[in-house]
């Protein structure tokens, strides 16, 4: 039975059905027929929970939905979060999102909409069902969020989820991030561009993306983990900063790698591992993303029997 303290509860703002294409080439002005079109259920917070259940990872997921786009989300999803995903209906329309995926030249568009306004009223019951579902556990809050959210949302969530002894994870950009970063979460997860945005560098290396990244977690941030795409990814805490090289793999498309990253490190984290432990197991989970198409997320199989070729250094800052 998982106690209090061992909880993962995971805020879904945003989601979205997410509308894979794969085609041979965009033409301007011309109607391109494509090859293959998949749908999955998406957005970050549902990637993040879906890639936590797969892993073993028990998770009490609380989203918003809404119209027919958001009850084919739910029928996408079937019963892969139950029996703890909490829903809470909102009027207008779940977010329909596209990724094109280009054969010649190789390239990857991503389009993305808004999503449904949120009402007050929903969003202080979706507040409650999340932190009540987090409890003295983790709380992970990654995305972007809907119209009616304020961008302080999640910096406040952080406070509520500290002051009542659980431990906060964000994945966020722009004032959200900002915002968030003010109440000190427990882990912080961002890719290179972001982390040159929040601190205004350019990052030309690793040893300035581990730098900018101690910058970071200087704040009062107890783990950093910065990805790098190809270039793998960089973790730190107080003590250690370490980077993992990405194994050499076919990309088909680079659509919820992070979030399967950060669910690899909140796993590992979970279990008690030790920081290289966690950034290895988090490259995995992204890496074995990257080698499916449009928007699937790796198999627990494919995880387990991983056979990648990873180095890891650690680096002295």
């Amino acid at each position: 039975m998982t106690s209090a303290s061992d909880s993962v509860a995971v805020l879904a703002l945003n989601p979205a059905v997410d509308i894979s294409y794969e085609l041979p080439q965009l033409i301007a002005d011309q109607k391109v027929q494509a090859d293959t079109t998949a749908y999955h259920p998406g957005g970050n917070g549902i990637n993040v929970a879906i890639a936590l259940t797969r892993l073993g990872v028990s998770v009490h997921c609380c989203s918003v939905l809404g119209g027919e786009s958001g009850d084919l989300l739910l029928r996408l999803l079937g019963d892969t979060l139950e029996p703890t995903h909490r829903v809470f209906r909102v009027t207008g329309e779940t977010r329909l999102n596209a990724t094109l995926l280009q054969r010649h030249p190789p390239s990857q568009f991503e389009v993305d909409s808004l999503g449904p306004e949120v009402s007050p009223e929903i969003l202080q019951e979706l507040d409650e069902c999340f932190l009540a579902g987090c409890g003295t556990g983790c709380g992970i809050l990654s995305g972007s969020i809907p119209p009616g959210v304020p961008d302080d949302h999640y910096r406040r969530l952080v406070e509520r989820i500290q002051d009542q002894g659980g431990r906060a994870a964000v994945d966020a950009h722009g004032v959200l991030l900002q915002q968030a970063l003010e109440a000190r979460p427990y882990l912080v997860r961002v890719n290179q561009y972001v982390l040159e945005m929040t601190t205004r560098q350019r990052l030309d290396n690793i040893e300035a993306v581990a730098r900018a990244g101690r910058e970071l977690q200087r704040r009062g941030i107890d783990k950093v983990c910065v990805t790098l795409g190809a270039g793998g990814a960089v973790l730190l805490d107080a003590a250690n900063s370490y980077h993992c090289t990405a194994p050499r793999v076919r990309v088909f498309s680079t659509v919820g790698c992070g979030d399967a990253l950060l669910a690899g490190l909140i796993a590992a984290d979970q279990r008690g591992d030790d920081l290289p432990t966690m950034l290895r197991f988090g490259v995995i989970c992204g890496s074995a993303t990257a080698a499916h198409p449009g928007t699937v997320l790796f198999s627990r199989q494919e995880v387990e029997q991983a056979s990648y070729e990873l180095e890891l250094s650690a680096l002295h800052l």
